[in-house]
């Protein structure tokens, strides 16, 4: 429970689980952008000036796979509404190859150059340096996966009333 919580206010009270959930959502919108900034500090750093921080996360869920730009943002690998932007700039700084599929010549596949998987290689390290760190400074991997649940929970909520907002109604609760 919040430390907001008074011991007289009970856990399901709407307001309390109001209140909560838009902290959760705050939260989640801070630790984003401060990712984000994590990430270009460690572009910059290595002196990386030619890819930003969104397309280098691009690049990392990738990883050797061969996709469609669609697939891309189907799997969750882009969040944004400029992937054909982005996909054209890496494929301009020679992170990225595309090619025309062989099946459906109006689909166009990514997949990493070598420049790509250099930078891919990259920031896996960085979160093996960042685990590391976390790890030293007391974080715990139970407590990373009990936030995770929370994350995908949320995740299931709103996929739920993205669902039912399209066939009416509310969800179930």
């Amino acid at each position: 429970m919040s430390s907001m919580m008074t011991p007289n206010q009970n856990a399901a009270d709407p307001s309390v689980i109001k209140n909560e959930y838009l902290e959760a959502i705050k939260l989640i919108e801070r630790l984003h952008r401060q990712f984000l900034e994590v990430v270009k500090m460690e572009l910059d750093r290595k002196g990386i000036e030619d890819i930003n921080n969104i397309q280098a996360l691009i690049l990392f869920n990738i990883g050797s796979e061969e996709l469609t730009v669609g697939e891309l943002t189907n799997r969750g690998y882009y969040l944004g509404s400029n992937v054909s932007y982005n996909v054209r700039k890496m494929v301009e700084n020679g992170y990225l190859v595309q090619e025309r599929s062989a099946h459906d010549r109006r689909s166009i596949r990514v997949k990493l150059s070598d420049k790509g998987l250099e930078l891919c290689e990259f920031v896996s390290d960085m979160f093996d340096r960042h685990a590391t760190a976390l790890g030293e400074a007391g974080g715990s991997p139970e407590r990373l996966t009990e936030s995770s649940q929370t994350y995908r929970e949320l995740e299931r909520f709103w996929m739920g009333l993205l669902n039912f907002g399209i066939r009416g109604g509310m969800p179930p609760v």
